[in-house]
Order: structure tokens, then sequence, then C-alpha cells
């Protein structure tokens, strides 16, 4: 399935086993997401994840579009580690993710992380690699594999926005928990990134 229709497929694949994704899917389309990132677009989306980390959008798209003005040229990892933290530091970045964001840019540059080799990889080897590096724990790879690696079966059982949607959706005071969440996962297999998209859908509507 090429490009887009892998998006549209999956998306009444998912609503044709539940009546509440069936509606989600009727109020906002199939699924959508930008271009897969290849090459040094792969280590500037991994960059930007890590500056949304715990962030409210406006505020991280503010840091971000700083600290993307911070490295002049290509942002590539040699041009992270070219600037002075005191730069990433009044961009806005924590010390936390000031670190986080340097020590992926040396472990990409000195080849321990290798992004050019992610799409062969199964989910599990991605996230098991990128993980090594400090600031990055599985919510942060599991964004990489939907929205830059383009994967279709990605379950952010820890994601408060899937749970909370999750539970908005279904007319459920309470969120599921992330076990409960996976259990309810499972027959949603092998879109289950779909599903945690109405979710994230199901919070943002009216």
């Amino acid at each position: 399935m090429p490009g887009a229709r892998r998006y549209v497929e999956a998306s009444a694949a998912v609503a044709a086993l539940d009546p509440v994704l069936a509606e989600l899917h009727r109020l906002h389309g199939p699924m959508r997401v930008g271009p897969p990132a290849v090459g040094r677009d792969r280590f500037e989306s991994l960059a930007h994840s890590i500056t949304h980390q715990q962030l409210a959008g406006a505020a991280a798209r503010t840091i971000w579009s700083r600290v993307r003005t911070s490295v002049p040229g290509p942002f590539t990892p040699e041009a992270v580690l070219a600037v002075d933290e005191d730069a990433l530091r009044a961009a806005g970045l924590s010390g936390a993710k000031t670190a986080a964001l340097r020590d992926l840019a040396a472990h990409v540059a000195d080849g321990r992380v290798r992004l050019d080799r992610m799409g062969r990889r199964t989910d599990d080897q991605v996230v098991a690699e990128l993980i090594r590096v400090r600031g990055i724990g599985p919510w942060t790879a599991e964004m990489f594999l939907m929205f830059t690696l383009h994967r279709l079966d990605v379950w952010p059982v820890g994601d408060l926005g899937v749970r909370n949607g999750w539970a908005r959706a279904h007319g459920q005071l309470k969120p599921p928990s992330p076990d409960e969440l996976r259990v309810l996962g499972e027959r949603f297999r092998p879109y289950r990134s779909v599903v945690a998209w109405y979710c994230w859908a199901a919070v943002d509507s009216p």
C-alpha cells in the first residue's frame, strides 16, 4: 500500500471493528501524517520530540523555533555539538533537555545510533536503540516510530492523551490504566497507531 493509501485502508479497518472508532472515522476521516523522514531529517525529528516533551503545544513550538534558529545551517549532529550549551539554554531548553539533545547528537555523530538503518529494524529494535540516549524514553521512541518511520502498529499506552481520548470516546469517567489499555488495544492489531491517532482526535474534539 503506497503512501496515504496505507492510512486510508488501515483507518477503514479499525472503524469496521468498533462503532466508536467508526464515528471518529466519520468525523475526522482517515489518519493523516506528514511524509516519512529520511537521512538528516530523522535526527531533526528526534530533536523536535525531545524539545516537545512535557510541554504544551504553543510553548513547545516557540522553544523549538528558537532552538532551530540557534543552530546555523543544516540541523546536523555536528552542528548541534558545535553550538554552545548556553545558547541552547537561552533558547528555552532545560538543562536536562540540553543534555539530552547533545547526547543524541553525540550518539548519531559517532555511530552508536544509526538513524539511517532504522527503517530496516523492527519496532522493538528501534526502541531498544533509541532509549540508550539520555532523555529518550519509550514515549519519544514510539512517536519516532509513528510519525517519522510511519509504523502502523504502535500502541503508546503510557501516553495520557491516548488514555484520556479512549475514555472520552467511549464515555468512560476514568481513563484506563496503561495495562488496561494494552489489553484493549489487542484486537486492533496491526493498526494500533491509527487507534492512538483517533484517541488524540477525540481529546481535541469539542
